[in-house]
């Protein structure tokens, strides 16, 4: 049997640990670095930042780490696949480009971009035609919100990877890819898998649900004992070593901290899960209740025996719209009577917007220390607790009233209880709200838009 592929996690998150890429390289052989960076909330953020500016709206973090690694990456023939492109995959394509020849990987190194999910141009287009895209969980067209969508950004699979990997690409690049489909792409092209291989598709997706979350494979955020997990501030994040049959192992490099065991690599598997017996992504179903893990000690998790069906007919759509404005203000209060001074701060605001004649969507009052974690279940307030922060959030459509209630937290410093210790920040600021339209589309009216760009360093 031939040697199995090691794809190793570097991202699980935009914002996330900015060295773990570079540990990966460094901590042992890999053949693949596979870097998630988005979310729906990215997806919102990175438009929001492409209307500012046309040359932007992709991870701009991953052009300066490419340049850091780029040359190691050439050299040892380790290929990159990321979904870094966010709502620009061009823009941050010619960026990495360029970084690698300020990297002296010019002329040894080739760029493959994958482009099409990307709908805003064509969304009129395909609402005339009758793909209504009505909400998932309201069924409402996205007709009612069609003059607030900033973005509209299709799931795509790993057909492209592989089409990308198999054009020779030294680094793949794309947009809004599933984040499982930057794991098991490199598999289908390592072990030349045929698309209705559904178990093995369905095993390469299994794969990247543990990987895509970087350390969250490994021991961050777990919550079974977690405090016994060693050298957390050195956490090694996971690496899948693939097998042709389906079979795989997770890892992670020796020496480094955190744990692989049954019980981190589980935490993960139950991530953002639905149905457990039908997990769908766009070249697969998945049944997740089919997966024999075997912890085999080492810091090495053994599955095998992933069951797969065949894709549905329709590929997710996230739709990125404006829905208002937001801001947010906090006073913390000290003891004594902490939670008392917090809760009377909070209705002496509420009473002076009132008489403001300020109407919102929204208004969120949470007690931090208290009850913002547990809501009601948190009870009745410990009258010892040394501090509590105060924080009230409001939202609305009237941008003029989320700015004038911004100027009605500072005064409660000098008329409202006494005690306030902190108002860190200053006057809270107006968001804009960008919020998440989930819907499906006929996968026939995008599959033939999807195609892979080649750039030579």
């Amino acid at each position: 049997m031939s040697k199995p592929v090691r794809i190793a996690a570097g991202q699980g998150f935009w914002g996330d640990d900015l060295e773990a890429p570079v540990r990966q390289l460094e901590g042992g052989p890999i053949d693949y670095l596979v870097l998630d960076y988005l979310a729906e909330v990215t997806m919102s953020i990175m438009q929001k930042q492409r209307a500012r500016d046309p040359s932007v709206g992709y991870a701009r973090d991953f052009v300066p780490l490419m340049e850091r690694i780029f040359p190691r990456c050439v050299a040892e023939g380790v290929k990159v696949v990321s979904n870094a492109g966010g709502v620009n995959p061009l823009a941050c394509a010619k960026a990495v480009i360029e970084a690698g020849r300020r990297a002296g990987a010019g002329g040894r190194a080739r760029v493959g971009v994958v482009v099409g999910d990307d709908l805003m141009d064509r969304l009129d287009d395909l609402l005339a035609a009758g793909h209504a895209l009505n909400h998932m969980e309201t069924r409402e067209p996205l007709a009612a919100v069609r003059d607030r969508v900033r973005s509209a950004n299709v799931y795509m699979g790993a057909r492209p990877i592989v089409e990308a990997l198999a054009g020779g690409a030294h680094v793949v690049i794309t947009g809004r890819s599933t984040d499982t489909a930057l794991t098991y792409g490199p598999m289908v092209h390592e072990f030349d898998w045929p698309w209705d291989a559904h178990d093995l598709l369905a095993a390469g997706v299994v794969a990247g649900h543990v990987n895509e979350c970087g350390a969250q494979a490994t021991g961050g955020n777990c919550s079974a004992e977690w405090w016994t997990l060693p050298k957390m501030a050195q956490v090694g994040f996971p690496i899948v070593e693939a097998e042709p049959g389906g079979e795989f192992s997770v890892t992670k490099h020796a020496g480094s901290g955190g744990a692989v065991t049954a019980r981190t690599v589980k935490e993960q598997l139950v991530y953002e899960m639905g149905d457990p017996t039908s997990y769908v992504t766009p070249d697969v179903t998945a049944d997740f209740t089919t997966i024999q893990l075997t912890d085999e000690g080492g810091d090495r998790v053994r599955i095998r025996g992933v069951r797969g069906g065949p894709p549905t007919p329709f590929l997710k759509v996230s739709v990125a719209y404006s829905a208002g404005f937001k801001a947010v203000g906090s006073l913390v209060y000290a003891w004594p009577d902490a939670a008392a001074k917090a809760r009377a701060a909070a209705r002496i605001l509420r009473e002076r917007l009132d008489r403001l004649g300020l109407a919102f969507d929204r208004v969120l009052v949470e007690t931090v220390g208290w009850d913002s974690t547990h809501g009601h279940l948190a009870g009745d307030p410990p009258p010892d607790l040394p501090e509590v922060q105060l924080r009230v959030a409001v939202r609305g459509r009237d941008r003029s009233a989320v700015a004038r209630f911004t100027r009605e937290i500072a005064p409660l410093v000098l008329t409202g209880p006494p005690s306030v210790t902190g108002f860190a920040g200053g006057r809270p600021a107006v968001q804009e709200i960008v919020a998440y339209w989930p819907a499906l589309i006929d996968r026939t009216v995008v599959e033939p838009n999807l195609a892979v760009h080649f750039l030579d360093a």
